[in-house]
């Protein structure tokens, strides 16, 4: 796969497109303008890089190679071009500046996007490099942008802009639950998450804990709570996974598994994402349209719909979009208990957030404030308590499941699997939440300073706040500025809500060591992506009226300028990111399963050399999860000890050697078998270094 061809193709083709369409509607100018960005948007792609290996996405200067000298002479023409264009039009502009409603929340808010336009890095210097020349390219971005849709004749803006009102309006009479703007957001989310699942991810698990959750699933399909314990366990040593006794089980919770495991029993749990990306949508949609109203609603399915942050974690098999669509489950049912005083939606969020409880117990929790605090004012207030219990009898009836689990897993209702396991290989307590020099497991760049501390909230926030700068919505103009904008702006009854959810997730997890690492943005943070769009609403919002006007509704010059900064993102940095990180990302390859697939090894035991992860990791997916399987079985070739033991383990099986990828370079490779059990002392030994954790 060439990553070039991924985004540069499909960014030319529609930057030729956009540049054709303003010829033809008699806007020259401002097609060429819009050109422009996408072409500096697609430029500035090419010298970032975030890569398939664990990290940030941080500048590339070398090696120079022919493609980085065209984007520098791509980006140094579009500065020049904003910086003429600004000469030109540089009155107007600051003109149209000064008839905001919130100059100052303006400023500082662009101040703070500007902030957090790069990662930090161990040197400074390197940061402070990094964040002048991603700040340099956020305001060419804004100001490209501003001098497009400023060229625009008002007979074009006005017509485009009324064509987008009219979807954003729709037909006011029809019920929410059957609203088809939301329903085809939700189709379209649906549908570019596979195919990114597809094209991109390989349906194949990239994360430790996707593989972890992959056996789960399939040991819960096949009405199982653990797997029999592996005759040679450090053949089968697979993180996240633990041996108790006889029993063998994931020390993840049990919540999303459950629902991969429907994936898994229909042979397409790389699908139970996407559509749960579709849902969380419209579920989104159902909720703001509860708190405020459709048109606002739509705004923020189309933001959720297109944003890159949603999509790409809608193609993995990490259990964040399951929390999603149960947080905004908990939240509607809690809207609607308080709107009608009905027990029943009280009773159905409460459901949904117990499961939110078994499946991330620390987004339970923050939900729970965010949702139970309603509940209990209303009861307060009418004396009655039949909205708040049915909400607390549903948490206790489906949480009570992810308790009935950890005690029967643990022996302590309190216990999560996931406790005594990192305890046993990191030292007590050291995974769990708290402060002090004994917290954190030492992962090296991505836990930068030992324990946890204040140091450590702020490293971690800033850490996540430039993820949902990049990845929220993937504009070349940054994400977090529209969103603090919104956030100092916020007046209404939905964006306030929105800031408590939001405050309550982030100050929650400030009391973990980890920030979430780099895989799938701020993924810790995953839950406040609702009030992110409801809050980028409102600023736009802002933008898009003068002093006379209230921002409630975007100004139709604004309403294409968004539309053009997600057109761009889901055509440009979309396909960037799926290729240049996510398309074998952690060095994880799904030709293994082609192995799995090939009759010539049933009944055989393959022997994966390398790494654990990725090259046993990849393998040990496949497993089948019930013992006796007529499939092949894969086993960690982790040394000459281990060897034995399986030899021993299973004596009457043909032997297939098989080389991972942190060997060649490349695929897997077989290089023995099959070997028949007598001739197996001939193999060669495993190679030295196999037993890289």
């Amino acid at each position: 796969m060439n990553t070039m061809a991924w985004f540069l193709v499909p960014a030319a083709i529609l930057a030729v497109g956009v540049a054709a369409w303003g010829r033809a509607r008699g806007a020259t100018t401002a097609g060429a303008w819009f050109a422009l960005g996408i072409a500096g948007q697609a430029a500035s792609l090419v010298l970032w890089k975030a890569g398939p290996l664990v990290g940030y996405q941080h500048l590339q200067p070398s090696p120079v190679t022919a493609a980085k000298k065209l984007a520098l002479a791509v980006l140094l023409t579009v500065i020049l071009a904003v910086a003429v264009g600004l000469a030109r039009r540089g009155r107007d502009f600051t003109a149209w500046l000064r008839t905001r409603q919130s100059l100052a929340a303006v400023i500082i808010a662009s101040g703070a996007g500007l902030l957090v336009s790069s990662a930090p890095s161990a040197a400074p210097a390197t940061w402070m490099g990094e964040l002048a020349f991603a700040a340099l390219l956020q305001l060419t971005a804004i100001a490209c942008l501003g001098l497009a849709v400023a060229s625009l004749p008002d007979t074009v803006a006005t017509s485009l802009g009324a064509r987008l009102e009219g979807l954003l309006a729709g037909n006011a009479s029809a019920p929410l639950s059957r609203d088809r703007f939301a329903w085809a957001m939700a189709g379209m989310t649906t549908l570019v998450s596979a195919l990114l699942a597809v094209l991109s991810y390989e349906r194949h698990p990239h994360v430790p804990d996707e593989v972890a959750f992959l056996i789960q699933a399939k040991y819960f399909a096949q009405g199982m709570l653990w797997m029999q314990a592996p005759a040679v366990p450090g053949a089968f040593d697979t993180f996240c996974l633990t041996i108790a006794g006889d029993r063998w089980f994931s020390v993840l919770q049990p919540g999303w598994p459950l629902v991969l495991a429907v994936g898994v029993r229909a042979g397409v749990p790389w699908l139970m994402n996407p559509l749960l990306g579709g849902l969380c949508v419209f579920l989104a949609f159902m909720v703001v349209a509860e708190l405020s109203d459709r048109r606002t609603a739509r705004q923020a399915a189309v933001l959720l719909a297109m944003s890159p942050w949603h999509l790409t974690l809608s193609m993995s098999l990490m259990s964040h979009a399951f929390s999603l669509a149960l947080a905004l489950g908990a939240a509607l049912g809690t809207i609607r208990a308080w709107h009608t005083g009905s027990w029943k939606p009280a009773a159905a969020g409460g459901l949904a957030l117990g499961f939110l409880g078994m499946s991330r117990p620390l987004e339970g929790v923050a939900i729970g404030l965010v949702t139970g605090l309603p509940l209990l004012v209303r009861a307060w207030r009418t004396r009655t308590l039949g909205g708040l219990s049915a909400f607390a009898a549903g948490t206790f009836i489906s949480g009570g499941i992810g308790l009935a689990y950890n005690k029967l897993l643990t022996g302590s209702l309190l216990v999560f699997p996931a406790e005594p396991y990192f305890d046993q290989l990191y030292g007590t307590g050291r995974y769990g939440m708290g402060f002090g020099a004994a917290k954190g497991l030492g992962w090296t760049g991505l836990d930068p300073f030992p324990g946890h501390g204040a140091i450590d909230v702020v490293v971690n926030t800033v850490l996540n706040s430039f993820m949902i700068n990049i990845d929220l919505f993937g504009w070349w103009t940054g994400s977090a500025a529209i969103v603090a904008l919104g956030l100092f702006t916020a007046r209404r009854g939905v964006e306030r809500v929105m800031v408590w959810a939001l405050a309550a997730v982030v100050l929650l997890h400030g009391f973990y060591w980890f920030s979430g690492g780099p895989d799938f943005g701020a993924r810790y943070w995953y839950l406040i992506i609702v009030p992110c769009v409801v809050l980028a609403v409102r600023g736009l919002g802002v933008l898009g009226q003068d002093r006379q006007g209230a921002p409630s509704t975007m100004s139709p010059r604004m309403l294409i300028a968004a539309a053009s900064l997600c057109l761009a993102a889901l055509v440009v940095f979309v396909p960037w990111r799926g290729a240049d990180k996510y398309f074998h990302y952690r060095g994880m390859r799904p030709d293994v399963r082609s192995l799995a697939d090939d009759l010539r090894m049933e009944g055989g035991l393959v022997l994966i050399q390398g790494e654990r992860h990725p090259d046993w990791a990849s393998a040990a997916a496949y497993n089948d999860v019930v013992p006796g399987g007529a499939g092949p079985v894969f086993a960690w070739d982790r040394d000459p000890e281990t060897r034995r033991e399986l030899f021993r383990a299973f004596p009457d099986r043909p032997v297939w050697i098989v080389a991972g990828p942190s060997i060649t370079n490349g695929a897997y490779r077989v290089m023995e078998g099959p070997v028949a059990p007598p001739d197996r002392d001939r193999l060669p030994p495993p190679p030295v270094g196999s037993v890289s954790q």
